[in-house]
């Protein structure tokens, strides 16, 4: 479509705000980026816009551009190390895409030093964006040993803008508007957090023209992974747990236990669940449908013995989650692999919370203060403790490489978090068989909550081996 729109010979590019504005800007070229902006009488784009309008202009408009202030760099790896084929694969497809797009590897086989050779071949200012504090602490530290300049961080109470920052989502949120002109290269660590409504706004705020996202698993169950190619790129390049096993991540295993709950325990499982099933049966509550739980919360908010209602529904998860029986076979488990580190995964605080006054292992929580939860991973990591108990703070980004056994003694059903605890457990090394341990109360709905986090080539695998060995 061609735009008839008068414009003047020389159009000025500016950031604001995490925008750009565009003064007589030539809508014959760039009109399908561009909005008008009645307040201050002149055109407006997304700050993301930036690399596809100047690709536009250039050579065709005369353009002033004020808006780029990253710098190009001269940066040297300190002792590289050697690529494994599947990491130069991914690189190259990359670059071959120019400098823009997704790379899926699981958890363990070395994103972070795709990253580092992507930061090396765009040589530009970067910012690298992590959901916690715990992974930005972990880039941080890494980035500064391998490229040997000062590496800025922002979040957890860091405000250090350098030429390389890390940076939670968050915080990146807060900066972007008013540093988003200021980086080449935006870089998404666990880059599946990335399309949600408000941290999309951090990749629309940049004007980054070289953009890389990483994530051992990026597809969401809401369907938004697919904002990912219009925020970063395609995906360029996937290896699967599987491809991997044996030779860059340890062989392992993945058992599920059915545990038969203690017939007191059942009797209440069954009953609460019972209330819980007629209510949402009486008032045709559908969990198909996309709003299924509001309407539940909706229905139970306006109903007289919604109070009741709630109570069951909770009262039978409790019971399932975290039976007598369980922790029984999880304390079980535990002393079989006594010379082994352990990490034991709960989908509550609750949950965990309870194991750790039980057997008194240390408990890992969202509510465990930095300086704690730093201390511990040393304690696991130097084998003082060999056990450490978790709701779900460890379910991404934290290095434990020491950890071969996995206990998921409650979870929820989402595929991602279960490979993501696999995860956990895959760092190699020398003859290393890692196990994860998935505990089911037998009878209960944990039955269909397994079945669905399993649906995933790394867990289809391991069944498959299994019905041939029968």
């Amino acid at each position: 479509m061609q735009f008839l729109y008068e414009t003047a010979d020389v159009q000025t590019l500016r950031f604001d705000d995490g925008t750009l504005i565009i003064n007589d800007a030539d809508l014959n070229l760039i009109g399908e980026y561009v909005v008008w902006d009645a307040r201050i009488k002149q055109h407006r784009a997304q700050a993301m816009a930036y690399e596809p309008i100047v690709r536009a202009l250039h050579g065709k408009s005369e353009y002033t551009d004020e808006v780029k202030q990253y710098q190009s760099l001269s940066l040297k790896e300190d002792k590289p190390l050697a690529m494994r084929p599947y990491q130069r694969q991914s690189l190259a497809r990359w670059l071959d895409h120019k400098k823009r797009g997704v790379i899926v590897l699981p958890t363990g086989a070395g994103k972070t030093y795709v990253a580092v050779q992507a930061i090396l071949a765009a040589q530009r200012s970067t910012i690298i964006l992590a959901p916690t504090i715990d992974l930005v602490q972990q880039w941080a530290a890494d980035l500064e040993a391998r490229l040997q300049v000062p590496i800025g961080q922002y979040g957890g109470g860091e405000k250090n803008l350098q030429d390389i920052t890390v940076a939670t989502y968050d915080s990146g949120i807060l900066i972007m508007p008013h540093y988003g002109d200021r980086f080449g290269l935006l870089i998404c660590d666990e880059c599946h957090h990335l399309p949600s409504d408000m941290t999309s706004l951090v990749a629309e705020a940049c004007i980054a023209p070289f953009r890389l996202g990483l994530s051992a698993t990026p597809e969401r169950t809401d369907g938004q992974h697919g904002r990912l190619e219009e925020l970063l790129g395609p995906i360029v390049h996937r290896s699967d747990i599987t491809e991997l096993e044996g030779e860059y991540l340890a062989n392992y295993q993945a058992e599920v236990l059915e545990i038969a709950m203690d017939e007191d325990e059942f009797a209440a499982y069954n009953a609460n669940r019972q209330i819980y099933l007629d209510f949402v049966r009486s008032e045709h509550i559908n969990f198909s449908s996309p709003d299924g739980w509001q309407q539940f919360i909706s229905k139970a908010a306006r109903s007289a013995n919604g109070r009741a209602v709630m109570t069951a529904y909770r009262e039978q998860k409790r019971l399932a989650r975290a039976s007598q029986a369980k922790l029984r076979v999880c304390w079980e488990l535990i002393q079989d692999h006594r010379d082994e580190r352990i990490i034991v995964f709960t989908d509550d605080n609750a949950t965990a919370y309870e194991l750790g006054r039980r057997m008194v292992f240390p408990v890992l929580t969202h509510n465990t203060k930095s300086a704690e939860r730093k201390h511990m991973l040393n304690q696991f990591r130097s084998g003082v403790w060999p056990v450490l108990v978790t709701s779900r703070v460890l379910n991404e980004g934290v290095d434990v490489p020491e950890a071969s056994v996995g206990i998921v003694v409650s979870g929820s059903g989402t595929v991602r978090e279960h490979v993501q605890r696999l995860g956990r457990i895959l760092r190699p090394a020398q003859g290393k068989v890692a196990i994860l341990y998935e505990l089911i109360s037998a009878g209960t709905a944990e039955s269909y909550t397994s079945e669905r986090r399993r649906s995933h080539v790394a867990f289809g695998q391991q069944e498959q081996d299994f019905e041939d060995a029968e």
